[in-house]
């Protein structure tokens, strides 16, 4: 891959798109933007004296490049409409989350152009390294066959595809309960206005259960969670033989034996040591379960899993890869997030229907 780097295209300029243009700049052996496609003139002088890449006003520019896919990374309204030009110009997709707003919209979306397989969403949430660790012990089958799992990080979709991820379900009916209640909190740290006061306002967090015929999923989400300090993340996962909380793995060594283990990070550059700060690997009873693909360029977590979906778009697009998130995956967890925000709104179970996608 270092020779032949990952050519990608990005519509769009705002700060999502900034993670893709400075990706590019800190890996250019192995991730390289063919250019940019943004609405104004001006816009497109910011980004072309900011980032070094060329720039165009439309698609008939992009096209040209003939990058190995191309990321759209615009309004969710806007997304669809995008998507299928790009398609329809056969040009592969990245799309940004999630693909579409609504069911009508996914529905349309999956019926223009799912069956032609061009489109992968950028979900990049169990590529972060401390949950591809999680998933490669639950895979690995030593807390036995995945029963249920909770998830208490981010919102909707995303958390969807992190429980769905974990429990290895598919694409069909489940049914959803779930309860939004109001609190008090303060929310010291926001992306855009940084450090703010100490006031507590009313803060909702919506709790639902995902029952997916045999196997449960649990969301638990408070608003502002992706930043707010005092709101930790946690992670669950059981299974037939043990379980999975957060770092911590417990199963039986033998008949009579329960056995706690502890995932552990390498992070070089603290205290003495002058390597550098960066991740090295995570490791689980003396094995590597997570391997850092970029060490020696300083990424955060967010960045290095962003990464992992641009290179895996990447040799998807040239036919050397699996699919990475395919737009069916992409459809069935907004659905199910949907259907979260419907049961909180109405206090009514929603049981989701098996659609086109399923297939």
């Amino acid at each position: 891959m270092a020779e032949n780097p990952v050519r990608y295209a990005v519509i769009g300029s705002g700060w999502r798109a900034d993670f893709f243009l400075k990706l590019a700049a800190s890996l250019p052996d192995r991730l390289r933007v063919s250019s940019v496609v943004t609405r104004t003139p001006e816009r497109a002088a910011q980004i072309e004296a900011a980032w070094g890449v060329p720039t165009h006003l439309d698609l008939d520019g992009l096209e040209r490049d003939r990058p190995d896919f191309v990321i759209t990374s615009v309004p969710w309204d806007v997304n669809p409409g995008m998507v299928e030009a790009l398609v329809e110009r056969g040009l592969r997709v990245l799309s940004e989350t999630p693909p579409a707003p609504d069911r009508d919209g996914l529905r349309r979306l999956w019926a223009g152009v799912g069956e032609r397989r061009m489109v992968q969403v950028a979900e990049q949430y169990l590529l972060l390294p401390d949950h591809a660790a999680r998933l490669a012990v639950v895979r690995s089958g030593r807390i036995g066959e995945p029963t249920s799992a909770q998830v208490s990080s981010t919102h909707l979709y995303h958390a969807v595809s992190m429980i769905r991820g974990m429990l290895g379900v598919g694409c069909g009916p489940v049914e959803v309960s779930a309860r939004a209640f109001t609190a008090p909190l303060i929310a010291p740290l926001d992306r855009v206005e940084g450090w703010r006061d100490l006031e507590p306002q009313p803060t909702v967090t919506t709790l639902a259960t995902l029952d997916f015929g045999g196997r449960v999923g649990l969301y638990d989400f408070t608003d502002g969670q992706w930043w707010n300090p005092l709101r930790s993340r946690r992670i669950v996962v059981r299974g037939s033989r043990g379980e999975l909380v957060d770092d911590r793995v417990i199963r039986m060594a033998d008949p009579r034996t329960p056995m706690e283990s502890t995932l552990r990070r390498r992070q070089t550059g603290r205290d003495l040591n002058l390597e550098g700060f960066d991740l090295d690997h995570i490791g689980f009873d003396g094995e590597v379960v997570y391997r850092n693909p970029f060490a020696g360029a300083r990424l955060s977590d967010e960045e290095i899993a962003i990464a992992s979906i641009l290179e895996a778009t990447g040799r998807w697009s040239r036919d050397e890869g699996d699919a990475p998130y395919p737009l069916a995956e992409a459809c069935q967890d907004h659905l199910i997030g949907l259907a979260i925000e419907e049961s909180a709104r109405t206090g009514a179970p929603v049981t989701t229907a098996v659609e086109d996608w399923a297939a």
